[in-house]
C-alpha cells in the first residue's frame, strides 16, 4: 500500500463504494472510545456470511503480562462475616476468589429473646480487611445485625465493608403528607453512624437502590457504592436463542429513568451495531479516517481500510441490532388504574419487563397483559429484588410457549432476598441470577 497522504481529501460518501468491484475485504480498527478504552477490530471477507467483531488484547496488558509478576496488583484479602440468611450467598462469594475467607458469628438469644452474640477469634481479625454480608429482610433481624455491624469496626481492623444487597426501606423515601415518616432516611442515618475503622469510613455496597436520590441520605462518614444487577441480565439475554428479537419494557417512567441508559446501547448479537456518521477519504489506497458511533460510544480515532463492496449493508443491516425500548405508564380511569403502552411496539417481540423490585406483582401482571394484547410473542421479566410478601410469587405462571397473556417465559431475580430464593428455587418461570461475582469484585475496591 502506498504511503498515507498527509492531507485529507474531500468527503466521499460511504455508499459510493458499493459499486467498487476492487473491494473484496473490509477491516476497521477502533482505537478508543470517549466512554471507555478499548481496542476493537471489525473484519469482513467477501464470499463469507459473518462479520468478525474482535476485541484485541491491549499492548500495555500484554507487555505487563510478560514482565515480572510483581507488576500485578495482589488481590486484597478479605474476611467475610455473614448472618444466617446470607450463608448460601456468602459461600458463593467465597468461591469466586481465594482472597475471600469466610468467618462465622455465633447468633444466639437470651431467654427474653434479645440477642446474645459472639464473634469468635476476634483478635485474629486485627489488621485485616473485614466485610459483613447483611440481609435486613424484616425489622426482627435488623437489630441483631446492626449490633455486629457496629462491633466489627472497633476490633482494630484495617477496613470495614458492609454488603447490603437490598436496601429494604428504599420504597419509603417519599413524604407526601405532613406526618409521613421516610424510613429510608432513618436507616441511612443509622448506617451513616457506623464506627470508623482504622482504615477510615465504612464502605457500603448495595444494589439498585429504589430511588437514586436516596444516595444523598447517607452522611459523610460512610462511603456508599451503588452497584446494579443489570449486567447479569445483559449476560443472560445474550445467551437466549432469540436474543435478536428482544425488546425491553419499563412498567413506568420511573423504571425507564432508572435503567434505560444501561440498556439502550446494548447489542443483542455478538456483532453489535456500527453506524457511520461521516466518512472522509484519506488516500487513493482505500485508507480512510471515519467518525463512528459504536454501541453508543463515539470513537475518537478510527482508521478504516476498505476492501468490500457491501460495507453499508454490513454495518447498517447485519450489525443493526439494539434493544428496542417500550415504555408503559399507569392511567387512572375512575377508580381503576390501567397500564397502557406509552411508546414502543411489542409486535412479534420477546419483551422483557425490567424493574428494580417486585412486591405483590400487580403492576408486572398488568404490563404482561397489555404487552400480550399488543402482539408480543413472548414475555419475560427481570427485577433485582424479588420481595414477594405473602408468597405473591405464586401469581406468576409459566408460559410453555404461545400464551404470553397467561404466563412468563422467564422471571429473572437475583439472590438479594434469601427467603425468596428458597421459595422459588427450581420453580418455573423463576431463574436466579447470583450477585456473588459482582459482590466479590466490589470487595476488591
Amino acid at each position: 500500500m502506498a504511503a498515507i497522504s498527509a492531507q485529507l481529501a474531500s468527503f466521499k460518501s460511504f455508499s459510493s463504494l458499493l459499486n467498487d468491484k476492487k473491494c473484496s475485504r473490509f477491516r476497521c480498527q477502533i482505537k478508543s472510545f470517549e466512554n471507555q478504552h478499548s481496542n476493537w477490530s471489525v473484519e469482513f471477507l467477501s464470499g463469507k456470511e459473518s462479520v468478525h467483531l474482535i476485541r484485541n488484547s491491549s499492548p500495555s496488558i500484554s507487555m505487563a503480562a510478560s514482565t515480572a509478576g510483581s507488576a500485578v496488583k495482589p488481590a486484597k484479602k478479605v474476611c467475610l462475616f455473614y448472618c444466617a440468611e446470607t450463608e448460601v450467598l456468602a459461600k458463593r462469594i467465597a468461591a469466586e476468589s481465594d482472597a475471600i475467607e469466610l468467618r462465622s458469628i455465633n447468633w444466639r438469644t437470651f431467654d427474653d429473646g434479645f440477642p446474645n452474640l459472639f464473634i469468635p477469634n476476634a483478635h485474629g481479625i486485627r489488621g485485616q480487611n473485614v466485610a459483613f454480608l447483611a440481609s435486613f429482610s424484616s425489622p426482627a433481624v435488623i437489630f441483631e445485625q446492626l449490633s455486629v455491624i457496629y462491633a466489627l469496626p472497633k476490633l482494630f481492623i484495617s477496613s470495614f465493608t458492609l454488603v447490603l444487597p437490598f436496601f429494604p426501606t428504599g420504597t419509603s423515601e417519599r413524604m407526601e403528607d405532613e406526618g409521613d415518616v421516610a424510613t429510608a432516611f432513618t436507616l441511612a442515618r443509622i448506617l451513616s453512624h457506623i464506627p470508623t475503622s482504622r482504615g477510615g469510613p465504612t464502605s457500603l455496597v448495595t444494589f439498585d437502590i429504589h430511588a437514586l436520590q436516596e444516595r444523598f441520605y447517607f452522611g459523610d462518614t460512610i462511603l456508599p457504592c451503588f452497584e446494579s444487577g443489570i449486567p447479569l441480565l445483559k449476560n443472560r439475554l445474550q445467551k437466549l436463542p432469540d436474543s435478536d428479537k428482544i425488546s425491553i419494557a419499563f412498567p413506568d417512567d420511573g423504571a425507564w429513568k432508572r435503567f434505560h441508559k444501561q440498556l439502550q446501547h446494548f447489542p443483542t448479537s455478538v456483532n453489535g451495531k456500527c453506524k457511520l456518521i461521516e466518512f472522509v477519504q484519506e488516500t487513493q489506497d482505500c485508507m480512510f479516517l471515519a467518525s463512528v458511533n459504536y454501541m453508543g460510544y463515539k470513537c475518537t480515532r478510527l482508521h478504516v481500510m476498505v476492501r468490500c463492496d457491501v460495507v453499508i449493508h454490513l454495518l447498517e443491516d447485519r450489525l443493526a441490532s439494539f434493544y428496542e425500548i417500550i415504555v408503559c405508564n399507569k392511567v387512572r380511569i375512575g377508580d381503576q388504574r390501567i397500564v397502557r403502552i406509552k411508546e414502543g411496539d411489542a409486535t412479534g417481540r420477546h419483551v422483557v419487563i425490567v424493574d428494580d423490585l417486585v412486591q405483590s406483582g400487580g403492576t408486572l401482571i398488568e404490563c404482561q397483559k397489555v404487552l400480550a394484547a399488543n402482539g408480543a410473542t413472548k414475555i419475560s421479566a427481570y427485577v433485582t429484588h424479588g420481595i414477594f410478601p405473602k408468597s405473591s410469587w405464586q401469581r406468576f405462571e409459566h408460559d410453555n410457549g404461545g400464551q404470553p397473556e397467561k404466563g412468563l417465559t422467564y422471571f429473572w431475580i437475583t439472590d438479594s432476598c434469601p427467603h425468596t430464593v428458597k421459595e422459588v428455587k427450581c420453580k418455573r418461570p423463576f431463574e436466579i441470577l447470583s450477585l456473588s461475582g459482582s459482590i466479590a469484585a466490589a470487595l476488591q475496591v
